[in-house]
């Protein structure tokens, strides 16, 4: 248990830190990409303002440089040329003059790009921006700037952010792997002397219990039997019952559970374990229905494996509609084998499935005083057993009035 809870810390820190960071990254990318973009849209829309030229932007003071995109540098800085062609695609003048990079030659190139696109901001493949306007009666002016820099200086700071971004993840997973025992510590103080607790006093219940039940002996070899006797017999029973259950709760519950593992016949083992049942299940009206593929082995806990059979099937007489069959099967699974039971059992709610897996909670609460009736904890030490077999189990409803668990042991 505390493995798990230490993981599930550590999973859950995680997955916290990384979401917020690379929301982080992904903010202050985008931001940074949106005020780029409107930078040089801002750029081309003077250009197409002041008809395919720079202006020039006047300074400040000495040594002082004017504020927002454009500088006094910004006419001799700027990187762009000037297409204009009629609406039928004709190309009336080329403006290279301003640019190296771009000849007359691929003047052609640049105006389908402008053609297709029509009116409007764009992106060429390659690193320029553009803006198609109408300037006239079927006369279009298309102003590509060259952004080269500018999309560079992008791609490198959103390849340092996120570089950035997984150092710190690293660092943050090192610091959590190295400081989650000691987060975790009290509830592992707090867990420890729960089981430390339940274990002893086991142990001291169980010395009362036993003087309780020699006494009741002792009190019907004198009396004879009478059934106040037979009562408190009874109830010691199931409090014995309770207390071993507890027991053998705290123990799957540690770290590395006392289990036993080896490779033996599981399909003998699970269909003996049922077959005690057969008769009791018969007396109170429920046909046992067994699907046992034969010759299995599985390498395991024999009897953990037979106490979760008996478990599922005790719980299974218990709660089964009158009359109503139940079904045990047990096949091979991709890495162990598959074990299933079935019954009918009406008034089942499905949000009560997942539920019923916890200490002491009982899903018919009309149920929790019916004599014969469980307390609550077979199911949850049917799931230790499970999981200490590195194995999941679960309940499910394949039709309604009808419950199923499936336990896979891996």
């Amino acid at each position: 248990m505390i493995h798990r809870l230490r993981r599930k810390f550590i999973l859950i820190a995680m997955g916290a830190v990384t979401l917020v960071m690379i929301m982080m990254c992904l903010s202050i990318n985008i931001i940074n990409f949106l005020t780029t973009d409107s930078d040089l849209e801002k750029t081309l829309q003077v250009l197409y303002d002041n008809q395919g030229t720079m202006p020039q932007f006047p300074g400040g003071k000495p040594g002082e440089r004017p504020g927002g995109p454009f500088t006094v540098e910004t006419a001799y800085s700027t990187r762009y040329f000037v297409l204009r062609y009629s609406e039928d695609g004709t190309l009336d003048s080329a403006d290279m003059r301003h640019i190296a990079a771009v000849s007359e030659e691929d003047a052609g190139r640049y105006l389908d790009i402008a053609l297709k696109h029509g009116e409007g901001f764009g992106y060429t493949e390659g690193s320029y921006k553009y803006y198609v306007a109408r300037v006239g009666e079927g006369r279009y002016m298309a102003i590509f700037l060259d952004c080269a820099q500018e999309l560079r200086s992008f791609r490198m700071f959103a390849l340092a952010s996120l570089a950035v971004v997984i150092a710190c993840i690293v660092l943050v997973l090192v610091l959590v792997l190295l400081l989650s025992k000691r987060a975790i510590d009290p509830v592992v103080r707090s867990a420890e002397r729960q089981k430390q607790f339940i274990t002893d006093a086991g142990h001291e219940l169980k010395t009362p219990l036993t003087v309780i039940t020699t006494s009741l002996k002792v009190l019907e070899m004198e009396v004879g039997r009478q059934k106040w006797i037979d009562k408190a017999r009874a109830q010691t029973d199931k409090m014995t019952e309770l207390v071993n259950d507890l027991v053998i709760l705290s123990r799957l519950d540690e770290e590395k559970p006392p289990i036993s593992k080896c490779r033996f016949d599981v399909s003998g083992a699970v269909l003996e374990a049922a077959d005690s049942f057969r008769a009791s299940a018969e007396a109170q009206g429920h046909a046992l229905e067994l699907n046992i593929v034969p010759g299995l082995t599985y390498y395991g806990d024999e009897y953990a494996v037979r106490q979760l059979v008996s478990i599922l099937l005790d719980n299974a007489i218990k709660y089964t509609d009158a009359g109503c069959p139940i079904q045990l099967s047990l096949c091979a699974a991709a890495k162990g084998v598959l074990l299933k039971t079935q019954n009918a059992c009406a008034g089942i709610e499905p949000e009560e499935l997942d539920k019923l897996f916890d200490r002491f909670y009982r899903a018919d609460k009309a149920r929790t005083r019916q004599e014969g009736g469980g307390f609550g904890v077979g199911l949850s030490i049917a799931r230790s057993i499970v999981e200490a077999h590195r194995g999941t189990i679960q309940a499910d409803c394949p039709a309604r009035g009808i419950i199923r668990f499936t336990a896979v042991l891996c």
